[in-house]
């Protein structure tokens, strides 16, 4: 098992303790996880209405307007998505990877038909957005 030096807590750790980084010698960053996660924490914290002004700026969040309009177009739907979440929470359901390409990244929990909210699939983003494009909305929405 490789091992490295983090430069900021000197400890020595495997390389599964540092993130992966293609311009480094050895394809890692040379400060491990608990460091990097420590920094950028302390950077959040140090300079955190910067960072909710740029965000209101960048304007990616949904107005209230509008979720209240998406959630009484679509009451299934947005009920199996609070029942997910709510069962994901309490260790009830568990994120798993794609059943379609076997990808571990953060999959979502598809419904087939939203009027059985716990009846999930679990499909990556590239999957999930091909299957709607092929299948529609699915049942119930």
């Amino acid at each position: 098992m490789k091992e490295k030096e983090c430069f900021k807590c000197n400890k020595i750790k495997p390389l599964s303790e540092y993130y992966k980084h293609s311009q480094m010698g050895d394809g890692h960053l040379n400060k491990c996880k608990g460091c990097t996660k420590s920094d950028v924490s302390d950077n959040r914290n140090k300079n955190i209405e910067s960072i909710r002004e740029y965000d209101r700026k960048r304007g990616s969040r949904q107005t209230r307007e509008y979720q209240k309009e998406y959630r009484a177009k679509f009451p299934n739907k947005y009920k199996a998505h609070c029942i997910v979440y709510g069962a994901m929470r309490t260790k009830k359901l568990f994120r798993q990877t794609c059943e379609q390409c076997d990808s571990t990244d953060k999959t979502h929990a598809h419904h087939d038909d939203y009027k059985q909210p716990l009846n999930v699939r679990w499909l990556c983003p590239v999957c999930h957005k091909e299957w709607h494009e092929i299948n529609g909305s699915g049942k119930n929405p």
